[in-house]
């Protein structure tokens, strides 16, 4: 999995895992007038958001999208449109996450030794156990695109170096009053983001909504925020699972061993390698990287049809290829068989693609 340095600062949000990172976030509506809440400076209440440490939580997200992405399997809430999803946590690493996704569900839950994944479509159990040697796993690319404040926490490390900051008046999410804290790219950063505004609790210091603006446009491109939120101690049998009686338990190796018999996902396992190659810093980041040459000659007509829909055709001095654009990033890739993508415009994946080894 691409490490979280490299997925956010590459997507600008969302926040957040190759391909999937590329995406984010919708601005649901506030109740009632903004709260007046004492001044607080742009340094200070970033800060506070980095050093800030929620406790134990749950709630109902909202996530609203415009980005022209097709559905994501893992994720449904990526796709364009409205989705909602529930999120526990008890603030010392033990998590609960349902997804929906049409007449099924999603539903991951960490125990604090295991990771499970139950997809309810094909009732089908991931197990993970942590290994004792091994720190703290990462958040799951799940939680990212999800939960405001993981989104919000690693948008702010990895480009407050790159961006103008500041404080704009006062919001309230989820009935919780918040500042709106506001970062720019600096004119120097070739990206599609205008800039991204991070809903902070003004008690909790915790993000409750990110939404992100592109240039040229008067609305948020995606926006992920809390529309309910219950802080305090959860139901301790919510960060329990066992898997159903009939389902099928497999481990993430053998899962990971199944999709290799998958071509089509080449792209997608290229992108998510644990060792991608990064061009640049800040917000015009770069990830590159070089899908497997079986998964080139094998790809499905189903899925080259997929392809063909989303992208158009490229040429250049670097070769040819096809685009894929979104409004807050693009992917280009080569006929030969290299990757880039980032929140750029087009002319900044041409001129990296020739540095891809």
């Amino acid at each position: 999995m691409i490490n979280r340095k490299v997925t956010l600062t590459a997507a600008a949000a969302t926040v957040v895992t190759g391909a999937a990172g590329l995406s984010l976030l919708a601005m649901p509506a506030g109740a009632g007038q903004p709260p007046s809440l004492p001044t607080v400076s742009a340094e200070t209440l970033v800060e506070q958001v980095l050093t800030a440490k929620p406790g134990a939580f749950g709630g109902t997200v909202e996530v609203d999208n415009k980005l022209g992405l097709p559905q994501i399997a893992e994720i449904p809430q990526l796709a364009d449109g409205k989705h909602s999803a529930r999120i526990w946590t008890d603030g010392n690493g033990k998590l609960r996450l349902a997804l929906p996704n049409g007449q099924s569900e999603q539903t991951i839950v960490d125990d604090g030794k295991t990771t499970w994944s139950w997809n309810s479509k094909d009732n089908e159990v991931t197990k993970s156990e942590h290994k004792a040697d091994e720190a703290k796993p990462e958040d799951t690319k799940e939680q990212k695109a999800i939960d405001p404040a993981t989104a919000a926490k690693e948008i702010v490390a990895l480009t407050k170096e790159f961006s103008d900051i500041s404080v704009d008046g006062t919001a309230r999410v989820a009935n919780r009053a918040a500042y709106e804290l506001v970062l720019s790219p600096k004119p120097s950063e070739k990206t599609l983001i205008r800039e991204v505004r991070i809903a902070v609790d003004s008690e909790l210091k915790m993000p409750l909504r990110v939404a992100v603006l592109t240039n040229g446009a008067s609305e948020p491109a995606g926006t992920v925020g809390f529309s309910e939120i219950n802080v305090g101690p959860q139901d301790a049998k919510l960060f329990e699972f066992t898997p159903p009686s009939n389902a099928k338990v497999t481990t993430p190796e053998a899962k990971e061993a199944e999709q290799q018999q998958h071509p089509e996902r080449g792209i997608e396992q290229a992108l998510q390698g644990e060792d991608p190659q990064v061009f640049g810093t800040g917000w015009d980041t770069v990830i590159g990287a070089r899908i497997p040459a079986d998964a080139m000659t094998q790809v499905p007509a189903e899925a080259q049809g997929l392809v063909d829909r989303f992208t158009k055709k490229v040429s250049g001095s670097w070769g040819s290829g096809q685009l894929f654009n979104t409004k807050v990033a693009t992917i280009l890739i080569t006929d030969d068989g290299r990757v880039v993508a980032g929140a750029v415009p087009e002319q900044v994946l041409f001129d990296t693609i020739g540095q891809v080894k």
